[in-house]
């Protein structure tokens, strides 16, 4: 879930919506105009649903975007993939159930499969001073147990772009849900979203959950 809100960082998640097309000259891609006051908006509501886990009430929606610098990116190469490429911006509309949310965290002895409908980013890259589009469809798969993920696939199902950047991707989507690469650190990052980064970032709704029991 936190991949696909807060995409960033050292995990697949911040390769995973980066991409290529277009044709506008450029030297630099700059952060748009409240990409950090929505990521933090989404977060809050994310938060909320996660600590009262109630299933009643709207769905999670948020319209998303996030411009990672070359060098971030590249803080997450790996010897079998790298990042060869400039700037990327990503943007993406999230919707994600609250119901089927709240049954998985509150599903108790056994394994709960949460999937997570295809979402489709459209991102642009620099490659050769050219600001260029991809779209890459995703829909991750979450195994969670006794309220913690367990398994995490990206499941990235379709690119949209030029041939270099979608081998990189499609590399990075294949090492991460068959040989298991990104796994750990993705499913540390979300569990601690979960579990601490909740409760200490928005208190009151984590008080409102203790509150209902």
């Amino acid at each position: 879930m936190r991949g696909l809100i807060h995409a960033s960082r050292r995990t697949i998640g911040a390769a995973m919506l980066l991409g290529a097309l277009g044709l506008d000259a450029v030297n630099a891609l700059e952060p748009e105009s409240g990409e950090a006051a929505a990521i933090l908006d989404c977060e809050r509501r994310l938060c909320t649903l996660l600590e009262q886990r109630d299933a009643k009430g709207e769905d999670l929606t948020c319209a998303l975007s996030k411009t990672w610098v070359r060098n971030l990116i590249k803080s997450a190469d790996q010897p079998t993939v790298k990042w060869g490429f400039g700037d990327a911006r990503c943007s993406i509309r999230i919707h994600i159930s609250r119901a089927h949310v709240a049954e998985a965290l509150a599903a108790r002895g056994t394994d709960y499969k949460l999937w997570i409908p295809p979402h489709t980013a459209t991102c642009l890259v620099e490659i050769d001073g050219q600001a260029r589009t991809l779209t890459a469809t995703l829909a991750p798969k979450l195994i969670l147990k006794d309220g913690r993920v367990e398994k995490i696939w990206v499941n990235l199902t379709n690119l949209e772009g030029p041939t270099a950047v979608k081998a990189t991707l499609w590399t990075a989507a294949r090492l991460a849900d068959n040989v298991g690469l990104f796994q750990r650190p993705l499913i540390k990052s979300v569990n601690r979203f979960i579990s601490t980064t909740c409760p200490k970032k928005y208190p009151l709704a984590a008080a409102s959950a203790v509150k209902r029991q």
